[in-house]
């Protein structure tokens, strides 16, 4: 049978999504940045490598039929087994969010001042994320102190540097490395590239970490103790690590771990959106943002998205001051 929510056609698997769900909203937040290098937009698709257990597969993902949110088709050749196909299929639907009802949501958003407009504008975009632990991590710290346009450039230099790759038609698709591809490195490595010693060291220490089998997604999961949530566990394992502090804490809960209520607070693109969204000419002091965000308990994870994906679009229209 195939896996939950999606129906075979040919070389093509349509999904469904649990509400709306708007393929355009999706590819707006997906080409953000043009140095992305994990997967490209190519003719309104999506083409991006994936690595199950069994192979390393080439998937290009495009507008579904009849209804479907997305549609799947297999590049090169598809994968020989019913459980590589599955893998991919799960992948899919984890990153860009197929399966959560955001009826609640939107509920809530409808009459809020400041969410509201965003969410109007930008109706059926969900919660991309990044289903793999370590490249999460990874993202968090790469991402740590810098604007997004280096941070995108740093990784970029750190996939290509270490990872691997299959070339298509002429045009090379990558896969992020594995822990044990890091592992190996030394911080000279990196210097390189320009990453610092100090962010250097954290990714090395992660991937050593995930190598011994001492961090994985599945232990963060269930790491809650009698009268404390999953989530709230995560966390703080999370923060144990060296070079994981709240921001990318809760940034990798947010993305990877699907914590609804995670919020990282010292967000600068939230702060930036908050700032445009209340007129303001400085951001918002750390204390009131808490309070705005008491309105969205449980949803705090969707409201930054939101927020984030009406500071990117505000920032591609020309004459608006910042």
């Amino acid at each position: 049978m195939p896996a939950s929510g999606s129906e075979s056609r040919a070389e093509t698997v349509q999904l469904t999504a649990a509400g709306p769900f708007s393929f355009g909203e999706t590819m707006a937040y997906l080409t953000r940045s043009p140095h992305e290098c994990t997967y490209a937009v190519i003719d309104g698709h999506i083409r991006k490598l994936l690595e199950t257990e069994q192979e390393t597969v080439l998937v290009e993902i495009g507008e579904g039929e009849d209804g479907a949110a997305l549609s799947i088709r297999w590049l090169d050749s598809p994968p020989r087994s019913r459980a590589g196909r599955d893998a991919v299929v799960r992948y899919v639907r984890e990153w860009l969010d197929l399966d959560t009802d955001m009826t609640p949501f939107y509920r809530m958003a409808e009459s809020d001042t400041l969410l509201g407009g965003p969410v109007r504008d930008h109706f059926g975009l969900r919660l991309a994320g990044i289903p793999d632990l370590f490249e999460a991590l990874c993202w968090a710290v790469i991402g740590q102190q810098i604007n997004l346009t280096f941070a995108y450039m740093l990784k970029k230099r750190l996939v290509e540097t270490f990872g691997r790759s299959m070339t298509f038609a002429g045009k090379r698709y990558w896969l992020f490395p594995r822990p044990e591809e890091i592992a190996a490195t030394d911080v000279a490595d990196w210097r390189k590239l320009q990453f610092t010693g100090k962010k250097a060291e954290y990714m090395i220490g992660i991937a050593r970490l995930m190598e011994s089998g001492a961090l994985s997604k599945e232990q963060l999961l269930a790491a809650a103790q009698p009268g404390e949530s999953a989530f709230q566990a995560a966390e703080q394992r999370l923060r144990a690590i060296r070079g994981i502090g709240p921001w990318s804490a809760h940034y990798v809960l947010m993305r990877c771990l699907r914590d609804p209520s995670a919020l990282p607070i010292g967000d600068a693109g939230l702060h930036n959106a908050l700032k445009r969204l209340l007129n303001r000419k400085e951001k918002p002091e750390l204390s009131e943002i808490r309070r705005l965000f008491e309105a969205y308990r449980g949803w705090e994870a969707y409201a930054v998205f939101y927020f984030w994906r009406f500071l990117q679009a505000a920032e591609a229209k020309p004459g608006l001051g910042g």
